[in-house]
């Protein structure tokens, strides 16, 4: 009798391994974190060497933790930090440059001359995205111009792209399956939501060999067997993070929404069987979907920093020792002072798309404290959210009441109710914050039959904590102002 699925949850920052049993409780949990790599203030990068023996570790940890062996695993689910682009020797399986991070904007010129092109409405109709830094495919044009020989052997046949749930993989099969699934390939800017397929013109525009690409199935499928410490098991389920968490916040329904605070901040409403042309600046996305199923679509805003400001003033201001202080340090202060932190330090998101924006501190004054620094940086998180709340709002042509949360940030209490206030919504947290890697559990499970049906799943949900408004309309108006002003200065900054 098999007791687990195993969920590898490949994040921006860390890898963990956590398995699941049947009534969708983490037994176990290990994680390991992975270094962050600067070249230059734009760029962001990741060792892919390092990001695999992280995760593994974490495999072998969360097996050993939960008193298991790798014979007791139904199935693997894997979901992953999206965009992020590897590429790699097809004989070797040595990456041939670093994983450039989906926050990284070193290709923005590049962006910029693709725009100057006239291709920007083709690419928006096919792939539901925008030209941006934050996709995939100027990553791997970038790296193929750029690493001596890369191009030549891409030609070739001899190199492979991937993101990192395509490269996970590969490195566990012992390089015999190279694949990935339809939400991830949805990022790439080369694949084509309408018929679920790479595209040629896309490959053309952005001069890339379709041989680097790799097969591409529905979420849950069956994609081959890999080795877990000597063990094949099958993996059932593969999604990028943000779909994940869909699934995984049981968002099934046309017009469920959900808001991931993890290292950025990515909202996500599923629209059902139709791929909605967004006018307000969000994109169209691919949503998680089991094998034989049709596609389902959903609308998307990303955040690109989200509780990774809060990194930041851990890391490099040093003004907490812990994530956990910052909701005791805001709640010392009765507001921010008038401080408003507009966080781009990777270009600005939805619903602005400013890939040159970099971060500001706005209506600092002599009085202004640490405290008030903190909950200006926990409240530019919630005012970045808003945004994406009313872009949506704006597109669906329905006013958002509630939103379901989930990710490492959405533990912050005070957080929590400044979303509600500011918003003027009902903010609803489960037990499990953990959606993303249950969505990927969820997708495996459902997939090989280890969970029964959707409605089983929904039966099992325990009790929410909700997150009413409690500030007037002319609070939450001053507010919102300030926050566009502050939005206003730092576009203003680099126009300059």
């Amino acid at each position: 009798m098999k007791k687990y699925i195993l969920t590898l949850d490949e994040g921006t920052t860390s890898a963990r391994a956590i398995l699941f049993d049947k009534n969708c409780r983490a037994v176990s949990v290990a994680q390991h974190e992975f270094t962050q790599i600067y070249p230059n203030p734009s760029f962001v990068e990741h060792n892919p060497i390092e990001i695999f023996t992280a995760q593994y570790s974490s495999i072998i940890e969360a097996i050993a933790a939960a008193h298991t062996t790798a014979e007791e695993i139904a199935a693997i689910g894997i979901t992953n930090q999206r965009e992020t682009t590897v590429v790699w020797d097809k004989m070797t399986g040595e990456p041939v440059y670093n994983a450039i991070v989906w926050q990284c904007r070193r290709t923005a010129d590049m962006c910029e001359k693709l725009k100057a092109q006239g291709v920007e409405e083709y690419i928006k109709d096919t792939t539901g995205l925008k030209i941006d830094a934050y996709f995939s495919a100027t990553k791997i044009k970038w790296i193929l111009d750029n690493v001596d020989g890369a191009r030549e052997k891409a030609e070739r046949g001899e190199l492979l792209f991937g993101t990192i749930d395509t490269y996970l993989l590969y490195k566990l099969s012992g390089g015999k399956i190279f694949a990935t699934d339809t939400t991830n390939a949805s990022r790439t800017l080369l694949f084509n939501i309408n018929t679920l397929s790479w595209d040629d013109k896309l490959l053309k525009i952005f001069d890339i060999p379709r041989s680097m690409l790799p097969e591409v199935s529905p979420s849950g499928s069956n994609f081959g067997e890999v080795d877990i410490m000597g063990v094949k098991v099958p993996v059932y389920g593969i999604a990028g993070d943000q779909q994940a968490a869909l699934f995984g916040q049981h968002c099934f329904n046309k017009g469920d929404i959900k808001n991931t605070y993890g290292t950025g901040c990515f909202l996500l409403m599923n629209t059902g069987d139709t791929a909605v042309k967004s006018r307000h600046g969000l994109v169209t996305t691919v949503a998680a979907t089991l094998e034989n199923e049709n596609p389902q679509y959903a609308l998307e805003g990303s955040v690109f920093i989200g509780g990774a400001v809060i990194q930041w003033i851990r890391d490099e201001l040093r003004l907490i020792t812990k994530a956990s202080d910052s909701e005791r340090m805001a709640k010392r202060v009765s507001d921010s002072g008038g401080v408003y932190i507009v966080p781009a330090f990777s270009g600005l998101g939805t619903p602005y798309w400013d890939m040159y924006a970099r971060g500001t501190i706005c209506g600092i004054t002599r009085g202004t404290n640490r405290n008030h620094i903190v909950r200006a940086c926990l409240e530019s998180i919630a005012y970045q959210t808003n945004d994406l709340l009313t872009a949506m709002a704006e597109d669906s042509g329905n006013t958002v009441k509630k939103l379901k949360v989930d990710g490492g940030a959405s533990r912050n209490n005070f957080l929590m109710q400044f979303q509600s206030d500011v918003s003027d919504i009902t903010v609803s947290r489960p037990q499990n914050a953990e959606a993303t890697a249950l969505g990927a559990a969820l997708l495996a499970g459902l997939t090989c039959g280890f969970y029964e049906s959707r409605e089983a799943l929904i039966n099992l949900d325990g009790e929410t904590k909700d997150f009413k408004p409690q500030i007037s309309a002319k609070e939450r108006e001053t507010l919102t102002h300030g926050w566009k002003q502050a939005i206003k200065s730092t576009i203003a900054f680099h126009e300059e």
